[in-house]
């Protein structure tokens, strides 16, 4: 989900898990929540994260870590004249549940203490830079690289972060199950975020099946109306008083184009928006 006024220009490739980033504009802010750990190294730009109470810049040649299911605001910038350009390793639970079984003479001991969940600046070790100039080569788009390779720099990237602290051991090879949290505590604090119902079951930890049957103990309409009409009373809000136009408001409350608001504003209100705050 973007929050601005259009569409970045971007070009992302995924080889195993390993994602490279080229975006050629400035965007006011990209709402992340990846459903697995992983790392984010920035080779040029500039990358700022808002957690709702701190800002985390990440300059050019840093590295950070992000935990699972964690709510993040994005801005990926130019910076010093380089447009942004990143590398990001997801550790998927198959792939930490493989490591476990190949690092089990590493187990740490039973106290050892989990570190917070927040997300983390690396510091700048000869683990990761050797890690990340290796990889550099494969910002050219005409330069696939094979699977088994990019599978090797995960595993490089992973015993990076256990030299660097040994506490991440016991955060990622945490197989239980995630607790349930609140539906509507999670709709309404993403409502305008476009999840497919999967996702929102998962975040949520629930199956499908169980977040469709525990939607309906909470609401007469299913999860996709009930996005819509929560986008539409919240653009409501913000366009009362002639202070916000539609183009203002219509990609912050989760819409893609003004056409698709319009049309399911008045579809809610009986009025288009235009004619509703002239």
């Amino acid at each position: 989900m973007i929050n601005g006024q259009s569409e970045p220009m971007k070009l992302i490739f995924n080889y195993n898990n390993v994602f490279y980033s080229f975006y050629y504009n400035d965007f006011s802010g990209c709402v992340h929540r990846s459903r697995e750990y992983a790392i984010n190294y920035v080779y040029s730009g500039e990358m700022i994260l808002d957690n709702g109470k701190e800002q985390i810049h990440v300059g050019k040649g840093e590295c950070i870590f992000i935990p699972r299911d964690h709510h993040i605001t994005m801005y990926k910038k130019t910076k010093d004249g380089e447009r942004y350009c990143g590398i990001f390793l997801m550790f998927t639970r198959r792939f930490l549940r493989e490591m476990y079984g190949k690092l089990e003479q590493r187990r740490m001991p039973t106290n050892t203490p989990k570190l917070d969940s927040g997300v983390i600046k690396l510091p700048k070790t000869v683990e990761l830079a050797s890690l990340f100039t290796s990889m550099t080569p494969y910002f050219n788009p005409e330069v696939k690289p094979a699977d088994d390779l990019m599978q090797l720099k995960l595993q490089e990237g992973l015993l990076a972060l256990l030299h660097i602290d040994n506490r991440f051991a016991p955060m990622l090879f945490d197989f239980n199950e995630p607790w349930k949290i609140d539906i509507m505590e999670f709709m309404n604090e993403n409502y305008m975020c476009e999840f497919t119902m999967e996702e929102m079951a998962h975040y949520t930890g629930r199956s499908l099946a169980t977040f469709k049957r525990d939607f309906k103990k909470i609401s007469d309409l299913t999860p996709e109306k009930w996005l819509i009409r929560k986008r539409l009373e919240v653009a409501y809000v913000k366009m009362q008083g002639g202070n916000r136009k539609i183009v203002d408001v219509y990609a912050e409350v989760g819409f893609k184009n003004p056409s698709h608001f319009s049309t399911a504003f008045k579809k809610q209100y009986g009025i288009s928006p235009t004619a509703a705050f002239v």
